[in-house]
């Protein structure tokens, strides 16, 4: 679910600091897409919200949740973004949040 070596590439690269800051904007940023895909974006707009996710993801290690966006996101391309199942990506993102902050706490606890 999650690459935890490249969790550990970008906390060597910005810090400890700087990968908690990282990691919390994009989960409160995430978290914005993730609802409005879920409220319901124009058709048009799925694949935009699916890019973010998918990049975002990629940056911190997030691999599951970066598949099923690029999925999302090939489909919405192929013009069919009312058929990408949101509430599986609400799904992984959701798991990908948690097994994320858990590790964050672990990682916290061990420095401690």
């Amino acid at each position: 679910m999650i690459d935890w070596k490249r969790v550990d590439e970008l906390r060597e690269e910005i810090g400890a600091d700087g990968f908690a800051e990282v990691a919390g904007m994009f989960l409160e940023e995430a978290e914005g897409a993730v609802r409005a895909l879920l409220e319901g974006v124009p058709e048009d707009e799925v694949g935009a919200q699916l890019h973010f996710l998918k990049g975002s993801a990629l940056n911190l290690g997030l691999r599951d949740l970066a598949v099923i966006c690029q999925e999302g996101e090939r489909r919405a391309a192929a013009g069919d973004g009312a058929l990408v199942d949101v509430a599986q990506v609400a799904s992984v993102y959701r798991a990908s949040r948690a097994g994320l902050l858990d590790g964050m706490s672990a990682d916290r606890a061990g420095a401690a």
